[in-house]
């Protein structure tokens, strides 16, 4: 059976009022505010790649003016405002200092869309003068920021929706919908696997004068300081562990959120099993790992995440993708394809579930910022609050973390905020802010 887009919204159980069924968190109203008119004035720090396109994808949302844009690189701010105004008809006050653009009074929603290492200082401080709070993923980078986040959100009650947008993805919501009513029968295992070129990393060039118009010192903020290389600034920081988390915690972030949504999980790994090297032969301008094998066993299934970076191919001939192995069927998808393989009864010769296919064609970007904006009007729960962000940060990061470390297999005790089987790893939890920048308390 083949299903569209337009015939699933039509039918599926999440569509309307049915979207409730399936919903691990629920919504109760995060604070009593609400806005005196349906206008909402949003910002946005960080202007390139997905924050910009976070905001515009707001602009589509009626009633939102973009009143402030922040970056550290006039070259970048100055482009974009430009954009703005010709696109949009929006001309937003430009800053350079995301805390200087927080005493503009007009503001309701902040997108965050910076370098990972900044998402923690940012959003508390967003928080903390009175803003909703779009932030990119992963959340943070480092397991006790994300923990700091989580309980900045649960004290000021402000909206926050993290940029897990598989969430609001109708591909995603069908695949938990067919694991939720048993349609694949008992969920043994979950395989997941990503395989992209970018993963290994540019190549690698010397250090070079900080370009005009860029406020390098700015730009790493808490991280060490470094001489400016182009591989650690736009484009590629995420290959260095001082800004991101690799391949691991871009992509896997994602994908291995979707194997914890179909089991409810919004807690952290308590053990993890890790293989992580650099296995290519080529020589790349990186830290991170390009080759990895992750095993995650809860308590009535496992999730496995295997990651090659440098390759575009992978199992089902898919760059990655996500299998949800069942008893009765197996659910393989992407951001834009969905296919029920059913198993055969060995008796009957008959499959033991209906086929199903399902074609998209787009992800859902758009669905999940609309879906805050609505939020930050109705002052209900998102779809991807600060718990649901930590859970999948700190599965990723703790594999990053394992490998660093040199350690196989981690054992995690949450309620101690620490690995019960390694100093090594534990050194690892606590990011050291660059002075004058601290680690917020909370």
């Amino acid at each position: 059976m083949e299903s569209n887009r337009r015939e699933f919204i039509r039918q599926s159980a999440f569509s309307s009022a049915g979207i409730g069924i399936f919903s691990i968190i629920p919504s109760p109203v995060w604070a009593d505010k609400t806005l005196p008119s349906d206008k909402i004035n949003v910002a946005l720090v960080g202007c390139r790649s997905m924050g910009f396109g976070d905001l515009c994808q707001s602009l589509d949302y009626p009633g939102v003016t973009c009143t402030a844009l922040c970056d550290v690189d006039e070259n970048v701010l100055n482009e974009k405002g430009a954009e703005l105004s010709k696109k949009f008809n929006q001309h937003p006050k430009l800053y350079k200092d995301f805390r200087k653009m927080l005493e503009q009074k007009d503001i309701d929603a902040v997108f965050i869309g910076t370098p990972d290492h900044w998402h923690c200082l940012i959003m508390v401080a967003c928080l903390e003068a009175g803003k909703d709070v779009y932030v990119e993923k992963p959340m943070a980078n480092s397991i006790e920021e994300c923990n700091i986040m989580v309980r900045a959100a649960g004290k000021h009650k402000q909206v926050v929706q993290v940029g897990q947008q598989q969430r609001s993805g109708f591909i995603f919501q069908k695949a938990m919908e067919l694991i939720k009513t048993g349609n694949i029968g008992t969920l043994r295992k979950i395989n997941i696997w990503a395989n992209f070129e970018y993963g290994i990393g540019a190549d690698i060039v010397p250090d070079s004068p900080v370009p005009p118009g860029v406020d390098y010192d700015m730009w790493l903020g808490p991280a060490p300081l470094r001489p400016f290389n182009k591989n650690r600034f736009h484009g590629s920081w995420r290959h260095f562990w001082d800004y991101g988390g690799g391949l691991a915690s871009d992509w896997g972030v994602h994908l291995v959120d979707m194997g914890l949504w179909a089991k409810g999980i919004t807690i952290a790994p308590d053990k993890i099993l890790t293989y992580a090297g650099n296995t290519s032969h080529e020589k790349k301008a990186r830290e991170t790992f390009d080759t990895m094998t992750i095993c995650y066993p809860k308590s009535d299934f496992v999730i496995n995440y295997d990651l090659t970076a440098g390759l575009q191919r992978g199992p089902w001939d898919m760059t990655y993708g996500i299998a949800f192995v069942g008893d009765q069927a197996t659910i393989v998808t992407d951001r834009t394809n969905l296919t029920v393989y059913p198993e055969t009864d060995q008796k009957t010769k008959k499959f033991r579930t209906e086929e199903y296919k399902f074609i998209e064609g787009k992800d859902s970007h758009n669905e999940h910022v609309h879906n805050f904006l609505d939020c930050v009007k109705s002052r209900q729960t998102p779809v991807c609050p600060p718990e649901i962000g930590r859970a999948a940060a700190l599965h990723v990061h703790m594999a990053n973390i394992a490998g660093r470390a040199g350690e196989s297999v981690l054992l995690w005790d949450d309620a101690k905020n620490k690995f019960t089987n390694s100093e090594a790893a534990n050194r690892l939890v606590i990011p050291e802010y660059r002075k004058p920048w601290k680690l917020p308390e909370y």
